[in-house]
């Protein structure tokens, strides 16, 4: 039978406010907040991810890269390393903030009724790198660039790969201290 300890009243707890602070809340590790400074994040998860526009190029790891560099920036700013959750977070609005600045470019190469310019652009510089651009598949993925199902999966790449890249940054990050 196990015994469990009895609790007399709450009388015991204490209830006074002052153990509240007003400093962001920190693990025991004090290194790694709770909380994490919106401003610092805005302002890391935008630098990011307008880096990550051209570092996107490079497929997949340009978006992971993007979002740890927003966790980077987020350190270097702010002195603390974000928690593997936390830095998910910001990896992937950094995700988003790469996302939104193709996305706009993409809707006015639209709008400008541009789309074919575009993509003979993009087969003449296929053509100087070797590629085979009369198949088909490749033709077909040149025209669906500019669909909107396309736009939502990238959305979605954006996201899970920039948060990857948040917590990958958190892991490798977290083991020192920042230079300050």
């Amino acid at each position: 039978m196990l015994a469990v300890p009895e609790v007399e009243s709450g009388a015991e707890l204490n209830s006074s406010d002052e153990h509240i602070s007003t400093d962001v809340p920190r693990s025991e590790n004090f290194d790694r907040p709770l909380a994490m400074d919106s401003r610092i994040a805005a302002r890391s998860a935008l630098r990011a991810g307008l880096v990550g526009v051209f570092i996107g190029i490079i497929p997949f790891l340009g978006i992971v890269l993007t979002g740890a560099l927003a966790v980077y920036f987020y350190r270097r700013k702010s002195g603390f390393v974000l928690p593997a959750g936390l830095a998910s977070r910001l990896g992937g609005a950094a995700g988003v903030v790469a996302f939104g600045v193709n996305a706009l470019f993409i809707v006015a190469v639209i709008l400008f009724h541009a789309q074919q310019q575009s993509i003979d652009l993009m087969v003449a510089t296929f053509q100087r790198l070797g590629l085979n651009t009369a198949d088909p598949s490749l033709q077909a993925g040149i025209q669906n660039l500019f669909s909107f199902p396309t736009l939502v999966i990238s959305f979605l790449f954006a996201v899970v790969f920039g948060s990857i890249g948040g917590v990958l940054a958190s892991f490798s990050l977290g083991s020192g201290r920042p230079r300050g």
